[in-house]
């Protein structure tokens, strides 16, 4: 039993750490919860809207806590009640082992101390202030990541907008004709801003899971206008254009290829994938 709620606790915290701390940015079990939670809403036509990224951040959270919970749980089980002493008025005998072992972890847990339950067992007692940090821990990382979240999501949506823009002036069908130097700059700062996207969705993977409402800051609907000024520019006249595009579109394929690798499930090339993000979003590509 001890060293089943051992493995908990363990595969718990392994968990946190490649959530928040580890470069690849997504935990095995959190990662499969919220893919899980994107399924289903995505299922219900995202009838949720933009609570479903934040709902699966919190599902994932509350897995975390249930695997601390029971893990310290089946710690403290076998040492329940004759390792530990019961204030006045707390009669152990009225509850069932299992509820008190999990009544004790929570509380310790959540750095409450009551104190109407005190370890006796030595070994308890050196196992109760280190749950107590590990709920520390849980907390500081919840209130972490739920702030690190928002840089990722206003890039994405910025390289949205002046996307979105581009394509309301229709950019793309004169970019051959250009200033070269203009056109150079549009096309890099472009490449630039997505391969940010890239680098976010391999740190913070949990940001693919919100749902825009505005359909202007979704990259999922104008993403596909990039690949449209990918090929104006590979035509242009000039050579500083045409590696510019180059460049635009090494960023691109490797864009497609990170969400094709770890979030869509169809598509080959970059117009593949894209289309097939546009879809998971339930977007429309045309603006």
């Amino acid at each position: 039993m001890t060293l089943l709620g051992i493995a908990g606790i363990v595969i718990g915290l392994w968990d946190m750490y490649h959530s928040l701390l580890h470069p690849s940015g997504t935990g095995a079990i959190g990662g499969r919860v919220q893919s899980g939670v994107w399924w289903i809403s995505r299922r219900t036509g995202h009838r949720f809207g933009s609570a479903v990224g934040p709902g699966s951040m919190v599902t994932v959270v509350v897995l975390w806590v249930m695997l601390q919970g029971v893990g310290w749980a089946l710690v403290y089980l076998p040492h329940v009640p004759e390792g530990f002493t019961y204030a006045p008025g707390v009669n152990p005998l009225n509850y069932p082992d299992p509820v008190d072992a999990l009544y004790i972890s929570l509380v310790t847990l959540a750095t409450l101390g009551f104190g109407d339950v005190v370890a006796t067992d030595p070994w308890i007692r050196l196992a109760t202030p280190l749950e107590a940090l590990t709920g520390f821990a849980l907390l500081t990382a919840a209130l972490t990541w739920f702030t690190q979240i928002y840089p990722p999501l206003s890039r994405r949506r910025s390289l949205a907008l002046e996307l979105k823009f581009l394509a309301e002036v229709d950019y793309a069908a004169g970019i051959a004709q250009e200033d070269p130097v203009t056109a150079t700059r549009v096309l890099d700062g472009l490449a630039a801003e997505v391969a940010k996207a890239r680098i976010d969705f391999t740190q913070h993977g949990e940001t693919y899971y919100f749902q825009e409402e505005d359909p202007s800051l979704s990259l999922a609907r104008h993403l596909s206008y990039a690949l449209e000024l990918r090929d104006r520019a590979a035509g242009a006249s000039s050579p500083r254009v045409r590696t510019s595009a180059r460049r635009l579109g090494l960023a691109l394929e490797q864009l497609g290829a990170k969400l094709r690798e770890d979030f869509v499930v169809s598509g080959e090339g970059p117009e593949e994938i894209f289309a097939a993000y546009a879809a998971d979003h339930l977007r429309d590509t045309g603006r």
